[in-house]
């Protein structure tokens, strides 16, 4: 969440971001509020000032034995205006706050400029697009015929879009999740096992609440919510804190399941392990510097990117548009895996640079060594990786024409086995 000074010094910034984000916002209002706020404080202020000079006039009077009732009726009718002014600064200031939680993250200057995915930039590719000898099945067929997920029992269980993991599906979607941790923990992340149900404060911080309240499952009687991604309680580590700069940049990478209600999903692909309302991911989190925080994403990127290029798997990287930036990004990259049944590429990984935007929210301060002032953290994060189109990818690549599944060699440690049959 911006601040006022920083709304007021940037308002193009502010409104460009609100326009090309496509945010119902009415920035005018916003700041009309704020002018209206401030001249509230000024009056109230000064009645204030009044108050006391009045206040040290009855204290001399009182010394003297002179006569001060008139005073005091006075200063009685200053504190009443006062107390009327500070309620309806109370609700200057309810009005403020409620609207400055929608106004989105500023857009960065490297960001390509589009109305929506359409103009999305790719930045490179990565590998070939796998060939085949015969006709290669779906990731659904593959399931079904190998046993792997079971999706009929799975919505029996829960309804669609959960998916039921059975025998060597289960084993290598741990597999995956196994061999994803280990790997960034190797290349110097620091693993967290987080909660999965947050205070509502947590998807504050983040930029869920109260924009995409909708799109999270919420558990009434404890004020819970179900975290759409790792990256809701991660961010919120250091909430409330000032850090060492010395400490600065810290990577965590942290497993969990991931809870979306995908309330806007209606027309979208949904079948299979596409668009689903539980699934899990391996996220990427770095808490960095300002000055450092665009070397760290690409940093970030590259971390993610790795996954697949250990697996083998070809993917491509695109810069997202203006128009197609989340609301708290400042600036974010996707990965896209190549399905080849379906001869498209599947979104895996958003890594993104929020800038101050969350740690505002969050108050997440580091301190300066140089003057010992302390000052709000960037925040980074991106998914490394999530698991349901990467088994999509994994499966259609990797099919054989007896309908068997070779398992990529940096799987073995963790499956075991070189073939699914």
């Amino acid at each position: 969440m911006h601040s006022l000074k920083f709304i007021r010094e940037n308002t193009s910034l502010i409104q460009d971001a609100i326009s090309k984000k496509k945010c119902d916002i009415d920035l005018d209002e916003i700041l009309g509020i704020d002018f209206k706020r401030r001249t509230l404080i000024q009056e109230v202020e000064s009645l204030k000032a009044d108050r006391n000079t009045i206040n040290n006039k009855v204290s001399l009077n009182k010394k003297e034995n002179k006569d001060c009732s008139s005073l005091i009726d006075e200063m009685k009718n200053i504190s009443i205006k006062i107390k009327a002014l500070d309620n309806d600064l109370n609700e200057f200031n309810n009005n403020l706050n409620q609207k400055l939680m929608y106004i989105p993250n500023i857009i960065h200057k490297t960001v390509p400029d589009g109305l929506s995915e359409n103009d999305n930039v790719v930045i490179k590719e990565w590998g070939t697009k796998p060939s085949f000898s015969f006709k290669p099945l779906s990731h659904m067929e593959i399931c079904e015929k190998l046993n792997l997920v079971d999706f009929k029992r799975g919505s029996k269980i829960s309804g669609s879009a959960f998916p039921l993991y059975i025998d060597k599906g289960a084993k290598l979607e741990r597999s995956l999740i196994n061999f994803m941790l280990e790997s960034h923990i190797n290349n110097g992340y620091k693993e967290i096992f987080p909660p999965f149900l947050v205070s509502s404060q947590s998807p504050f911080t983040t930029g869920n609440l109260p924009k995409f309240k909708e799109d999270m499952y919420y558990i009434e009687n404890d004020d819970l919510y179900c975290i759409p991604t790792a990256e809701v309680p991660v961010t919120n580590y250091y909430r409330d804190e000032i850090v060492d700069e010395d400490k600065l940049t810290e990577k965590f990478v942290a497993y969990s399941a991931c809870f979306r209600r995908e309330a806007g999903s209606y027309g979208k692909d949904t079948k299979g392990l596409h668009r689903l309302h539980q699934f899990n991911k391996v996220e990427l989190m770095k808490f960095s510097k300002p000055e450092n925080s665009y070397d760290e994403l690409e940093s970030l990127l590259f971390d993610a990117e790795s996954i697949l290029q250990k697996l083998g798997l070809h993917y491509r990287v695109i810069s997202l548009c203006s128009g197609d930036l989340s609301f708290s990004a400042a600036k974010c990259y996707d990965i896209e895996v190549w399905s080849p049944f379906e001869n498209k590429y599947l979104e895996v990984s958003s890594c993104s640079n929020f800038e101050s935007f969350q740690s505002q929210r969050g108050n997440i301060k580091y301190r300066k060594k140089k003057d010992n002032k302390s000052d709000f953290m960037h925040t980074l994060n991106g998914s490394g990786l999530a698991t349901p189109r990467l088994m999509i990818a994994l499966l259609e690549t990797y099919q054989n024409k007896d309908i068997s599944i070779k398992i990529p060699d940096q799987l073995f440690d963790y499956f075991k086995e070189k073939v699914i049959k």
